[in-house]
């Protein structure tokens, strides 16, 4: 065990880990998409709150909803440390005059995506998880709780604003994945590259689509 400690503790092994982590959560954010476009079925919620009851009914649920904690858990304690390192191993003067040259917007704002983001998880986890699976939503389905919450121009700009920096955090860390594990062969990288790119319009799209569609298309059924 402590030489898993050592490898997790060192340089190499916190970018492993937080390129697990973050293909835990590229697959994780495919499947919630998929499941939160049902939200677009004209039925007046009927199918998404289905889906949310068949969720909330299987046991293994649960045991996701844990790896998926402590996935998040991981990936941003161990993005802050390699950043705070990475940080720390620079010269102020060499980073400004190098930076734009060595790495792009998307890998200079990873720690202020990243910390917009998190601030916007914990508050959708209050909109959201919390009360349907802690305190409850008395008289009210899961579809309601979406109205609620998108019927709030400042919650539903904010929603739109870290879908957008999800957006740029996806882009690079899907790249980033790929290097950490070797997979960045010059013949292959500009397919990785466009497809991290793909992929992160189309979940900031997919998802800050939704807000946008409630505040000021949704007219009910």
């Amino acid at each position: 065990m402590g030489w898993f400690i050592q490898f997790i503790e060192s340089s190499i092994g916190k970018k492993v880990v937080m390129a697990t982590t973050g293909f835990f959560l590229i697959i994780y954010l495919i499947i919630h998409l998929a499941g939160n476009l049902l939200l677009y079925a004209a039925d007046g919620g009927e199918t998404f709150n289905k889906y949310g009851e068949i969720l909330r009914g299987l046991p293994v649920i649960k045991l996701i909803e844990i790896v998926l904690a402590l996935a998040f858990l991981f990936h941003i304690i161990n993005g802050v440390r390699l950043w705070w390192l990475n940080k720390k191993a620079k010269p102020l003067n060499y980073a400004k005059n190098n930076q734009s040259r060595e790495s792009d917007i998307f890998s200079r704002t990873m720690i202020h995506s990243g910390v917009i983001v998190f601030i916007f998880l914990v508050i959708h986890l209050r909109s959201f998880f919390i009360p349907a699976a802690f305190t409850g939503h008395p008289g009210k389905t899961m579809f309601d709780l979406v109205i609620e919450a998108f019927s709030d121009p400042v919650y539903s700009g904010f929603y739109v604003l870290a879908m957008i920096l999800l957006g740029f955090h996806l882009n690079h860390g899907f790249q980033s994945a790929f290097q950490t594990f070797g997979w960045n062969h010059t013949k292959y990288f500009p397919i990785v590259k466009f497809l991290g790119t793909l992929y992160a319009i189309i979940m900031a799209v997919g998802f800050g689509s939704m807000p946008i569609y409630f505040l000021f298309f949704y007219g009910g059924s």
